[in-house]
Order: structure tokens, then C-alpha cells, then sequence
């Protein structure tokens, strides 16, 4: 099994994803990490802070401190190699390293993201969440015929149930349906057999 050891600077906590104000790079590595491991990769992390003897201990970390101090952090080791120090690397270098397949890239940008919380405000009937995921959807230069496409996508699956339940209320109505039997006298969840209301609530 491939094991990789990450050295990183003084920071608060494990791994620097706490507090009012994170840095998108340590969240970025944080989740690389957690992907590497799903694929079967041991990963062991320290902290200069809290596990001052894990960087005393290892000759190739200590050297690292000694020529270039905490600007050699990150130190990346991969199967006892030093693979990268002074920056995080990228989920393709550590697939790389670790001998896995490349992963597929993410195509959930964050204009993405604000297109589907778009897309739920409609279904929603929510204003406020529209007018702020679209003043967010804005300024991350998304332009307004994607919005449009992912309004009128979010109001076609939103009308389709109102359609559906409206054609079969004329079915009914015209006589062009069956009428309903017993186990469709309610509709949320199973009658009560022992109600003497049964068939005379939907809910």
C-alpha cells in the first residue's frame, strides 16, 4: 500500500480548515487527501505546531526546516520520498505519485453551484434566495441566457406534477379513467382501516 506522509507549517489544527477566515488551498488539499485515502492510500498528516517530533525524526524534514525553514512546508513524501516542499500539490500530482488513475475532472464550478441553488429557488417559489444566487451568479460572470436556460429547466420540472395531476383530474372528470379503488382512497400513506373516516380525507 502507497503511504503518504504530509508535513505542513504551524497551523491551529489538523488541517488548517477551522476558523473565521480558511484558506481555500488547505480546504482544496484537505479533500485531496480524503480522496486519496478512498482509493486505498494510507495518508499520515503533521503538524509542526502539534508534532514537533515527527519533523526532528525524519532526517530529509529536518534538513528541509534547517536550509530553508518553514518555506520548505508543505513537505510531501510519498513511500519514504520527498515528492514536493513549499507548496501543496494537486490531486493530479498525488494520483500521480500514489500510481492511481488520474481523476475525473469536476465539472460542479461554482458558477455551477449557482445555477442549481437558481434552479431550487424557482422550484421553491423563494425571492430572496433568487436575488441573492443571482446577484452571486453575476459576479461570478455567468451569463444571463445560462441563467435563463436554468430557470426554464427548474420551472419545466416544477410544472410537470401540477400537468400530470391536472390531466388526470379531467381523466376523471370526463370518465376517460378507471375509478379509483380502496388502496387509492389515501394518498398519504396507508388507510387506516380501522378509521370510519376512510375515504373521506387525502391526508
Amino acid at each position: 500500500m502507497t503511504t503518504v506522509h504530509v508535513f505542513d507549517p504551524a497551523m491551529c489544527c489538523s488541517t488548517g480548515v477551522c476558523g473565521p477566515s480558511v484558506d481555500p488551498q488547505l480546504v482544496r488539499f484537505a479533500a485531496d487527501l480524503d480522496w486519496l485515502k478512498s482509493q486505498g492510500t494510507a495518508v499520515e498528516r503533521y503538524n509542526l505546531m502539534q508534532q514537533p517530533a515527527a519533523f526532528a525524526g525524519d532526517a530529509e524534514v529536518k534538513a528541509t526546516l534547517e536550509s530553508k525553514g518553514e518555506d520548505g512546508l508543505p513537505l510531501v513524501k510519498v513511500d519514504g520520498r520527498v515528492m514536493s516542499s513549499g507548496l501543496y500539490p494537486s490531486r493530479d500530482e498525488l494520483a500521480a505519485w500514489a500510481g492511481l488513475r488520474p481523476p475525473t475532472p469536476s465539472i460542479f464550478t461554482d458558477a455551477v453551484s449557482e445555477l442549481v441553488a437558481m434552479g431550487a429557488a424557482i422550484a421553491s417559489n423563494c425571492e430572496p434566495c433568487f436575488k441573492f444566487h443571482y446577484d452571486k451568479a453575476r459576479k461570478l460572470g455567468v451569463s444571463k441566457e445560462d441563467m435563463m436556460c436554468a430557470v426554464n429547466v427548474a420551472q419545466g420540472v416544477k410544472d410537470a406534477p401540477a400537468r400530470a395531476v391536472s390531466e388526470l383530474a379531467h381523466r376523471y372528470l370526463k370518465g376517460e379513467a378507471a375509478e379509483p379503488t380502496a388502496e387509492a382512497e389515501s394518498c398519504c400513506g396507508p388507510a387506516d382501516e380501522s378509521s370510519s373516516e376512510k375515504a373521506t380525507r387525502c391526508c
